[in-house]
């Protein structure tokens, strides 16, 4: 008998068990209306975390002796995708804990920092944001200017930070910071755990059109100190973060984006399948006009496509294959796909697609933010060229 076969069969059975237990879940505790309450104040209630982590998702990300499950790429994608049909401000919340927490404390952090963060990540304590970004920040990292000095035993941080979001409910900030003279760019970045209540931090609100229930900010760090301890890896790691941002962890978290805008875009052809079966027109249903069955034939078949290059990804990287084109192909063709899709849907609805009490407005404001989000589509089609070694000249 074929080993491999039975081991997908398996993943595949471990996954559909995984799937039902989300969704009964969230019927139960998170039914529509709660999630569109949490969207129209902007609010997610953290205790929920802990209601997840009952479930054992905040272990998926987690090495056994720290107390998670071991890392299980494919019970993390399902759990965000299935979040994400509900609401994408939870599932973002999730991605805080398990991604930016599990896998990152997981695979870069120091032995210290493992014994002391993990065990919190599966009880669904441990919340992180990250701090990449700056106001004239964005793809370009390297450029950061952030600063980040030694002295004695603490580290002072000046800077802005730009896009954090979640930050306000988070019990760290990831953030890169410029530990050395900026004409070096790649050798003098480090990565650093800075709690967002520290003396000197001040947390500006952005607003944004989607994404409502963990609120983006700006934080403004004014001689704000943190202990050595906290730099990400250890004292070893400070002045090599460039290191550390591309590697496992990173092509496992490529994956968050699109695991929710297939969730996202799942739930949005739900509601406009629904509603052509209920909408009466002309008398008869709209399901029957040929324009809206195609429209709606066709946002299934780009769902579908969309599925099948998340998966494929997530099983690369489930596997510990290399899949640095993969993960940025699903996040270029599922993000771009499902904001088509969602706005496809909208279409179909009309006037009711674009209207307060209905899911499908909050749906096409969420999904705007997913070609933008975890590294643009622009980006996205840079790194595939250049992994797939494209000349460039």
């Amino acid at each position: 008998m074929d080993t491999k076969v039975d081991q997908h069969t398996k993943t595949e059975d471990d996954t559909e068990m995984l799937r039902d237990l989300l969704r009964r879940f969230l019927d139960k505790e998170v039914p529509p209306a709660l999630a569109a309450q949490w969207d129209r104040e902007d609010q997610v209630p953290r205790d929920i975390l802990k209601e997840l982590s009952a479930l054992g998702v905040c272990s998926l990300t987690v090495p056994e002796e720290y107390g998670g499950m071991g890392r299980d790429v494919m019970g993390m994608v399902t759990t965000i995708q299935e979040l994400a049909r509900r609401s994408v401000a939870l599932a973002y919340m999730f991605i805080m804990n398990a991604c930016y927490g599990g896998l990152n404390i997981a695979d870069l952090g120091s032995p210290e920092q493992k014994r002391r963060l993990l065990p919190g990540v599966c009880e669904g304590n441990i919340m992180v944001s990250y701090g990449l970004s700056e106001p004239d920040v964005g793809a370009d990292l390297a450029s950061v200017s952030t600063r980040a000095e030694r002295r004695g035993d603490k580290i002072v941080i000046n800077g802005t930070k730009r896009w954090c979001t979640g930050a306000a409910v988070a019990d760290y900030i990831y953030m890169l910071v410029r530990s050395g003279e900026p004409e070096a760019r790649h050798k003098n970045l480090s990565l650093v755990l800075v709690p967002p209540n520290a003396a000197g931090i001040t947390l500006t609100p952005l607003g944004t059109m989607g994404i409502h229930g963990l609120p983006t900010n700006d934080v403004i760090l004014e001689n704000v100190e943190v202990p050595v301890d906290n730099i990400v890896g250890g004292e070893a790691m400070w002045n090599r973060a460039w290191l550390m941002l591309a590697g496992p962890s990173l092509d496992a978290e490529k994956l968050g984006v699109p695991a929710m805008a297939v969730g996202l875009a799942e739930a949005a052809v739900a509601e406009a399948w629904q509603y052509s079966t209920e909408r009466r027109q002309f008398g008869k249903r709209i399901c029957a006009i040929q324009s809206i069955r195609h429209k709606l034939a066709e946002a299934q078949t780009q769902l579908s496509a969309c599925r099948l290059v998340l998966w494929h990804a997530a099983r690369k990287v489930h596997a510990h294959e290399r899949s640095a084109v993969e993960t940025s192909m699903a996040k270029l063709f599922v993000a771009d796909t499902a904001r088509d899709i969602v706005v496809k849907c909208q279409e179909v609805m009309g006037a009711y697609g674009y209207a307060h009490g209905f899911a499908m407005e909050r749906y096409v404001r969420d999904v705007m933010i997913m070609p933008i989000w975890g590294g643009s589509s622009a980006i996205q089609k840079n790194n595939i060229a250049n992994l797939m070694w494209l000349p460039q000249e």
